[in-house]
């Protein structure tokens, strides 16, 4: 898969699962991945969660995806972005988050971009063979 099909790929399976590290301990979760785009892939958390203090301490993710007999993990750093327009927009696409944000304030909700992504995909077929990075 090249650059652009993983890219189609996330959007179309945005459920992920996401890795951090606190200490010594990983931590796994499932997550709705907001969207990938050219900012790259966006995920949106809250700035109340345990994940983002996690995330604010060591950068360093990984998240997996899955669908269709395939599996594809992409590693990078969280890079936060503090950008209203963004904020609303996501928002706008969760309205779950509405009320959350009228009680909170748009600070309340954290958005970060998996830099410097690289990602790796896995299926039955290449099950044995050595993994290849796909920068994204």
């Amino acid at each position: 898969m090249n650059k652009e099909e993983i890219i189609s790929f996330v959007n179309a399976n945005p459920t992920c699962y996401l890795a951090t590290v606190e200490g010594d301990a990983p931590h796994v979760r499932a997550m709705g991945m907001y969207k990938a785009d050219e900012r790259g892939i966006l995920i949106q958390l809250s700035a109340m969660k345990g994940m983002y203090r996690e995330l604010v301490g060591n950068p360093k993710v990984e998240l997996c995806f899955n669908g269709d007999g395939k599996v594809i993990r992409v590693s990078g750093t969280a890079e936060f972005i503090e950008d209203r327009g963004l904020k609303e927009e996501v928002v706008k696409a969760r309205p779950f988050l509405k009320a959350f944000v009228d009680a909170q304030g748009y600070d309340v909700i954290k958005i970060f971009r998996v830099a410097n992504a690289v990602a790796t995909v896995w299926t039955m077929v290449t099950n044995l063979e050595p993994r290849e990075f796909i920068k994204l």
